[in-house]
């Protein structure tokens, strides 16, 4: 073999050489891409339930509080009925954000979440009713003193509250912080 020949087989054994490098170069970059947008889709995941599972505990506090100042309201001998109507307004203001963070639990998941954020709803729903005919018998009596919804509306808050533990319970199930 001549000085030429084996210059050449260098060359083209530094060439594939080159070529093998940079290739496992590349697939190693694209692997680290993937892994890297893998972990920052987790994040946002992550970041999405953490903010929908907070806003359903605090507008189901927040509805929970304006049921109970609309009831003791109701039940006081000097309020009035527009006082009441002010009450309902409020508690159904607190509905909707209640129920618009029910449906940001459902977007963001998972499905355990979702369906114990909708088991809620359901029970927070009959809470809701129970305050809504209580209100209209209260109008229609002209005093809200009315042991049949004051009790109707007390098992309904009885009711809610192990669903609200349940949600809660899925919530740090999803975002694995049941472990301390």
């Amino acid at each position: 073999m001549d000085a030429s020949v084996v210059g050449l087989a260098g060359t083209a054994i530094g060439a594939l050489g080159a070529v093998a490098g940079g290739w496992v170069s590349v697939l190693g970059q694209g692997r680290q891409q993937q892994r890297q947008l893998h972990a920052d889709r987790e994040h946002r995941r992550e970041a999405a339930r953490r903010e929908a599972y907070g806003a359903c505990i605090a507008s189901t506090k927040l509805l929970s509080n304006a049921w109970w100042r609309f009831a003791n309201l109701v039940t006081n001998e000097q309020s009035t009925p527009d006082q009441w109507r002010a009450a309902f307004a409020e508690a159904h203001e607190a509905w909707t954000q209640f129920s618009t963070s029910v449906a940001s639990v459902a977007v963001a998941g998972p499905v355990a979440a979702a369906e114990a954020a909708e088991h809620l709803r359901v029970v927070m729903y009959d809470w809701e009713k129970a305050g809504i005919d209580w209100l209209a018998a209260a109008l229609r009596e002209g005093h809200g003193r009315l042991d049949e919804h004051s009790e109707r509306f007390q098992e309904a808050w009885q009711a809610k509250r192990a669903p609200d533990r349940a949600f809660q319970e899925a919530a740090r199930k999803a975002l694995g912080t049941e472990a301390p």
